[in-house]
């Protein structure tokens, strides 16, 4: 499972554990031993639920941009979401990678003609009438002239014409590039998951 945000940032950076006394270090022990109470916290960082493919659908749908840069370790696994969720509701969603093009994540058979070329797939998504989300995985610079003007026109789409044009880990510079006129989305998997002290047991 995956989590994700739009502009709401995790805030986690890392693990930090605070030893001031003796006295705390042994309240906070357990009763095991500090070996225990390692495996623990490594247990809970495992097991700690993630949030959905779902939520994070949900959350580029509510970009207040028509370009969203989604920043995922396991993309791979959350696109296995995203298309379960595009078979259960009907949504159009599309996958464009640079060897296969343009297709229905949906159905993988399902190919829009000519969008092989990056060009053309931003063509064919700016002309579109209907709604659709667009995930690009792979995308390189440089990018032509072109195919920037492209991006830049995707995003700033009219309020209330939901297309989303969503780039799977896109070059830091290109997301450098585009400054503001993009969305940031950054699935949980990305993200150092920040622990807590409770009831002796470290948890997410």
């Amino acid at each position: 499972m995956f989590a994700g945000c739009v502009v709401v940032r995790f805030l986690g950076a890392g693990v930090g554990l605070d030893w001031r006394t003796d006295a705390a270090r042994r309240a906070t022990q357990s009763p095991y031993g500090a070996r225990h109470d390692v495996r623990t916290m490594m247990l809970a960082m495992d097991t700690a639920p993630l949030q959905s493919g779902t939520e994070v659908f949900e959350q580029i749908l509510g970009a207040p941009s028509g370009l969203v840069l989604l920043q995922s370790e396991d993309w791979p696994a959350l696109l296995e979401q995203f298309r379960a969720l595009a078979r259960h509701s009907g949504q159009a969603v599309y996958l464009w990678q640079p060897d296969t093009g343009l297709s229905s994540l949906r159905d993988a058979h399902v190919r829009v003609p000519d969008c092989q070329r990056l060009g053309n797939a931003l063509r064919f998504m700016q002309q579109s009438l209907h709604f659709g989300v667009y995930v690009l995985v792979g995308l390189e610079l440089p990018l032509s002239a072109m195919d920037d003007t492209l991006l830049r026109q995707l995003a700033r789409l009219p309020q209330g014409h939901l297309r989303r044009v969503v780039l799977v880990n896109a070059p830091p510079a290109l997301a450098e590039h585009l400054g503001e006129l993009a969305v940031h989305v950054r699935s949980e998997d990305s993200q150092p998951r920040r622990l807590r002290l409770r009831d002796g047991r470290w948890l997410t």
